[in-house]
């Protein structure tokens, strides 16, 4: 008995050398007319696993790139955050993640998930991520964020506006490629939209679409032309493929050749507003101040995880629990401000809000 399963492929492996070609192979070389974009391009990069992805210039001093990139996926050994360097492109200029040489890269990094599924339910739109560099390599200039809706992506790609720049590891001397006339639709030949929106966690800010890419490529930019310049609206991340498999008494004992249903993309929209928030906070650079952070959380019974000087999950969801209680904006950034809210008497106690607030509140139920 055949039946269908579907997942998501990523161009992380450093062996994977597989392209995601659908129809023609319509890659190019990125043509000197666009020399302005490839100044804004680099490669995140692991030398001890040398896995490598694209990444592309948001600020000075920051990068954007697919999570899985920092993080792998659930069940895979994460990468370590303190080995990762970034490159811009025709540069030998490298940079670590900040923080790194404290042994604190972590609150300098804010992505969509640290744990990321490549079977259903997909986790394609939390796979982003917002990476602040040790140094400012990004000295050209950086790409704007454009967020559009989905729907307006789609329309601009039947107009054949929609466009990839990304490093393809299949071609030699890695050269930055470029996929132009780029389709972004939600229904496929072989997968209907109702198919495919089950199989994605929040599904809506998917961008499924049909730049040709390769490992290597995850990470990248899906643009358009705005009124200065290309436009980010998108991430790619990876491919989504179907494959048959003959099951016998519930065990596979064939699996057939995956077949590409569409590359994935992470519309803008589901990154814009952390990205606001991130590329002016006044970050923690140190283990010795988010172990200052996780001990004054604690104290007041936000934080029940460890007190390693490590910004993580549990520290993120303690930091937006405090956000909410004090009215602050809740972004679960580990910020200079915020530790010197929490440790300051005022605004939460115990995760509730102060007696001076209740007060306030009682003055005007009266």
């Amino acid at each position: 008995m055949a039946l269908s399963a579907l997942g998501l492929v990523l161009g992380l492996s450093p062996f994977g050398a597989q392209a995601a070609v659908f129809g023609a192979d319509q890659r190019a070389q990125l043509p000197q007319s666009m020399r302005s974009v490839a100044s804004k391009m680099g490669m995140i990069f692991d030398p001890r696993s040398h896995s490598v992805c694209s990444a592309f210039c948001v600020a000075p001093n920051m990068v954007a790139t697919a999570a899985h990139c920092l993080y792998r996926t659930a069940g895979e050994t994460p990468l370590r955050l303190t080995d990762l360097k970034v490159r811009l492109h025709g540069s030998r200029a490298t940079s670590r993640i900040a923080g790194a040489d404290k042994g604190a890269p972590e609150p300098n990094v804010v992505s969509g998930s640290t744990h990321l599924n490549v079977h259903p339910p997909i986790d394609a739109t939390r796979d982003w991520a917002l990476v602040r560099l040790a140094k400012p390599l990004c000295k050209s200039g950086a790409l704007k964020i454009a967020p559009r809706p989905v729907k307006d992506v789609m329309r601009l790609a039947a107009e054949g506006r929609v466009f990839n720049v990304a490093y393809h590891r299949d071609v030699p001397k890695w050269p930055l490629m470029l996929g132009r006339s780029c389709g972004v639709k939600r229904s496929f030949k072989d997968a209907s939209w109702s198919t495919i929106s089950h199989d994605f966690a929040n599904p809506g800010q998917l961008l499924l679409h049909t730049c040709d890419t390769a490992a290597g490529s995850s990470g990248s930019p899906l643009l358009v032309e705005g009124a200065d310049g290309p436009e980010v609206v998108g991430i790619n991340v990876g491919t989504y493929v179907q494959s048959k498999v003959i099951l016998l008494n519930g065990e596979v004992v064939h699996r057939f050749k995956a077949d590409n249903i569409a590359n994935t993309g992470v519309n803008a929209q589901a990154f814009a507003g952390a990205f606001a928030a991130f590329r002016n906070a006044d970050l923690l650079a140190s283990s010795r101040d988010i172990l200052r952070l996780q001990d004054a959380l604690a104290a007041r019974a936000l934080y029940n995880g460890p007190r390693d000087g490590r910004y993580g999950e549990v520290l993120k969801s303690a930091i937006k629990t405090f956000q909410r209680a004090a009215a602050m904006p809740v972004t679960g950034l580990a910020t200079h401000p915020l530790l010197a809210a929490v440790l300051g008497e005022s605004h939460v106690v115990t995760g509730k809000l102060s007696s001076r607030a209740h007060a306030t509140k009682a003055a005007r139920s009266r």
